[in-house]
This record gives structure tokens, sequence and C-alpha cells, in this order.
């Protein structure tokens, strides 16, 4: 249901411009981190969710978005993670704690590694 909730907010908030999106979610300041088990089970979670049906976007930056929002549901927080690469360019963004982060090494990001430009809070 957490999944779900977060989901729908962050969907919600990939409506807003991106500065209103980071505010957002720099309101999460305050709580302790969680661990990376709660994250992997969350992000797990978020992408159990996600509908067939939907017409619009949800690609890495909802499902993120979507996994910190479902942490703070649950009490805890993690970054927002938006990266970037060369060769060839591109941008991803990820969930992450101290302990580790979840979504970012997909596909061929062994060779190439996604270099943070934003993290937030």
């Amino acid at each position: 249901m957490v999944a779900a909730v977060a989901l729908a907010l962050s969907l919600a908030l990939s409506r807003l411009p991106l500065r209103w999106q980071i505010a957002a979610v720099r309101t999460l300041r305050g709580l302790p981190y969680a661990h990376l088990a709660r994250l992997e089970a969350l992000y797990t979670a978020v992408l159990a969710v996600i509908p067939s049906w939907w017409p619009g976007r949800i690609a890495c930056m909802e499902i993120s978005l979507a996994t910190v929002l479902a942490t703070a549901l649950t009490g805890r927080r993690a970054r927002w993670v938006l990266g970037a690469r060369f060769l060839p360019d591109a941008a991803h963004a990820w969930a992450e704690v101290p302990g580790g982060a979840v979504g970012r090494d997909l596909g061929d990001a062994v060779d190439r590694p996604w270099m943070p430009v934003l993290a937030v809070p």
C-alpha cells in the first residue's frame, strides 16, 4: 500500500517543475536514514505496483522518487540522486542510503558508471 501511495505522489510531483520536486524531497531532511534492506524492499514494491495501463512515463526518475517517498512514508529517508554519464550521453536517477543504492546499476553501468550530479537531501 505504501508503494502505491508513493508512486501516485511521485506521478503527481512529476507534473511540477524539477525545482519543486527537489524542494519537496528536501523537506524529508530531518528523518533518519533507512537501512539498505528496507530501501531495496521498497524499491521492489514500487516496481511491483507500476500499472501496465498507465499512458504516461514511468521511468527511473519517477520510480526513484517514488522509492524515496515510500521510504519517507515509513519514517525514514533516502537520497534522491540525479546523475549522468558520457559516451553515449545519458541521464539517470536512483535512490541511495549510506549503505548502498537501488536502481543505479542497470544494464551497462558496470562499464560506464553513473556520476551523481545532484543528491537530495
